[in-house]
């Protein structure tokens, strides 16, 4: 207090409190003596009795109660100390009393809801409501942060967040709870049971069993690397430890049953394919490496952190592919290409609850070309796809990102636009390391097609301990577009000197190079050496070269990441 005024004081409330009308004024009767001053000697230790009040107000633990001090009245101005004090006294059991209000009603009991009610609240003008469980919260705020984009959470408005949560189960984790909490408004009514239409089953229940030497990056949905060890044993990955990238449960297809439908063009007829219809085109097999954009994420992750699941050098496997060419299917419903630009738009069989399937697109231009070699697959190295891979037939584009290979392919058919689907327009984008959640513009950036070169090394593993002596490393080494790898560079010393790998694996025809190549290098270990800082780069026959560190390349989706891949170990004499 200065200058004879009172003190502005600063309480902190509950968050009931916040959110209501706020507060009423403290009782007048809290400052004891002349006017309205509060009393000098006093202010001090009443400055920390509402904190505390509300501590005694809200609880049955007598070791919470506020000391007091002793009172006593002596001499001649025992009346007037008497008077004070019952002044304090009196303010002290007001601010008591208005403490103990605010705290029960803080405590009182939720507001309760109606299933009907809560579906009333399913747009912006009416607000927009959720539940989990037997809680009802309004979420219309955070809608538009919703890391999904705001149409996602929307299919959920109004109604339960389960069925999502089952399908998304990367929601079901405590610091989402801890954001939902904040938007809780009441509970569902215990009288108002949930609706039968409600599915409560496990849409993963019916996945494929799984290799156990997979790495799991997610069970649901499922996505897994082979480790890098068994990764570069052979030049064609088996079917069980091919790297697995799934967005939605895997769907259990009746190859008698399954038809592929592929739409004409304006005044043809659309063409209904079953299998054995798509046996009847011409065969053709091929060799390719497929990679997901987010293979090596990991890396960026320990620049800053991105979103997305933290594949490190496995989401990229090679296998023998045979279908029918893209191309002649297209031909046989009429297609052609023409002076206008437009794509090739591919659906899936897969799907969320809501009937969302997955879906991409790739350009007309590369579908119609013989040579760029895109099959409807059904075989891969020798035998009917896996569940996982795709069965009864996926798209395979050679020298394309995996997000265009189209699993369970259910429908073909060609736009003037690339596909809508969120995976095109709304992911697998890249952007510069400035970009963040809050000013991403995916309008902004084409969606990734070909992929950049690409090396890393398989063994030895980081932080691994090797004799002195001699050491060999292997890896992989692959580049999009066809375009074929020509040079794999190792240093053993961070950077600072270089020794050329020996390339393993097929030759490959110039611009249709699909398939990496393997290399290794075998190199005696500097004397005296205790570790070695191993890295590699390729080169590709545009002399495209990866850039040396992660930094620049950053973005926030963790995607194309393909920096120099280094690897530390340590020598044992």
């Amino acid at each position: 207090m200065a200058g004879g005024r009172a003190e502005t004081r600063k309480w902190s409330f509950t968050p009931h409190q916040r959110h209501g009308a706020g507060p009423a004024p403290l009782p007048a009767v809290f400052w004891s003596g002349a006017g309205n001053q509060p009393p000098r000697r006093r202010r001090t230790w009443l400055q920390s009795v509402p904190s505390r009040l509300c501590i005694r107000a809200c609880s049955t633990n007598d070791s919470l109660q506020p000391q007091c001090p002793s009172l006593a009245f002596s001499g001649d101005n025992s009346s007037t100390r008497g008077w004070r004090v019952m002044g304090t006294l009196l303010g002290l059991g007001a601010v008591l009393a208005y403490h103990d209000h605010q705290c029960r009603a803080a405590e009182k009991s939720p507001h309760i809801y109606t299933r009907e009610e809560v579906r009333s609240h399913s747009s912006r003008e009416t607000r927009i409501w959720v539940t989990l469980g037997c809680e009802v919260f309004d979420v219309t705020e955070f809608v538009d942060l919703h890391p999904g984009g705001p149409s996602k959470l929307m299919l959920a408005a109004g109604g339960p967040l389960e069925p999502f949560w089952a399908l998304y189960a990367v929601h079901d984790q405590s610091h989402v709870r801890e954001i939902l909490a904040q938007y809780k408004v009441g509970e569902l009514s215990p009288e108002d049971k949930a609706p039968s239409t409600v599915k409560t089953s496990d849409p993963y229940a019916d996945d494929p069993v799984r290799h156990p030497a997979l790495k799991v990056n997610s069970q649901r949905p499922f996505n897994a690397e082979p480790p890098p060890e068994l990764l570069t044993e052979n030049y064609i990955t088996p079917n069980p430890i091919f790297f697995t990238r799934n967005h939605l449960p895997v769907p259990n297809l009746d190859p008698e049953t399954y038809r592929l439908h592929v739409v004409g063009p304006p005044g043809c007829q659309s063409l209904c394919l079953s299998l054995d219809d798509l046996y009847q085109f011409p065969k053709h097999e091929i060799t390719i490496t497929l990679q997901c954009a987010g293979n090596r994420r990991s890396e960026m992750t320990r620049i800053k952190e991105v979103k997305g699941l933290e594949w490190n050098t496995g989401a990229i496997s090679t296998a023998r592919w045979a279908g029918a060419r893209l191309c002649d299917v297209l031909a046989k419903a009429g297609h052609q290409l023409c002076g206008t630009e437009a794509h090739v738009c591919f659906e899936g069989l897969d799907s969320d609850p809501t009937g969302t399937a997955y879906g991409a697109s790739i350009p007309l231009a590369r579908a119609m070309d013989p040579e760029a070699e895109v099959l409807l697959a059904y075989e891969m190295n020798g035998q009917p796809l896996p569940r996982d891979h795709g069965f009864p037939v996926r798209v395979v584009v050679p020298g394309v990102v995996g997000a265009r290979h189209v699993k369970w392919l259910g429908k073909v058919s060609v736009e003037p636009e690339e596909s809508y689907s969120h995976w095109q327009r709304r992911d697998y984008k890249g952007f510069s390391p400035s970009v963040d959640w809050d000013t991403v513009d995916f309008d902004s950036a084409p969606s990734i097609q070909e992929l950049p070169v690409q090396s890393a090394i398989t063994e030895p593993k980081d932080g691994e301990t090797v004799q002195s002596g001699e050491v060999t490393i292997k890896g992989y080494a692959w580049s999009g577009g066809g375009r074929a790898v020509v040079r794999v560079d190792v240093s053993l010393d961070g950077g600072l000197t270089w020794q050329v790998a020996e390339l393993d694996g097929e030759e490959q025809c110039p611009r249709k190079a699909w398939a990496w190549r393997l290399w290794q290098l075998q190199a005696p270990v500097p004397a005296g050496k205790k570790e070695l800082n191993i890295v590699c780069k390729a080169v590709d026959d545009s002399y495209n070269v990866q850039p040396d560190t992660v930094a620049p390349i950053w973005n926030l989706r963790g995607v194309l990441s393909n920096a120099w891949h280094r690897v530390h170990i340590h020598v044992t004499p």
